[in-house]
């Protein structure tokens, strides 16, 4: 289902305070970056649902990393994936 990015900011905004603090924004910026990677990339107007929740795995609530994993989730999802798979042992 194609939701549109303000609905989609807004659905994350939680889980992005909760995990960031005063850096929620940051973190839905970097969010909606991806977006625009992913459908330049991809076609296709965000990426999978499981893609995202493997980036806020990996960053492990540091923002740097958070970025560092949304750039990845563009570059090679699949190796986003393995890092995932690794953190939950």
């Amino acid at each position: 289902m194609i939701t549109s990015e303000a609905n989609r900011r807004a659905s994350r905004s939680k889980q992005a305070a909760e995990v960031f603090g005063d850096q929620a924004d940051a973190a839905l910026d970097a969010l909606a970056l991806l977006d625009f990677a992913w459908h330049d990339c991809y076609g296709e107007t965000s990426p999978p649902e499981r893609v995202v929740e493997d980036i806020w795995m990996v960053s492990g609530g540091d923002l740097a990393q958070f970025i560092q994993a949304a750039y990845l989730a563009v570059i090679d999802f699949r190796d986003l994936r393995v890092g995932a798979d690794a953190m939950h042992g």
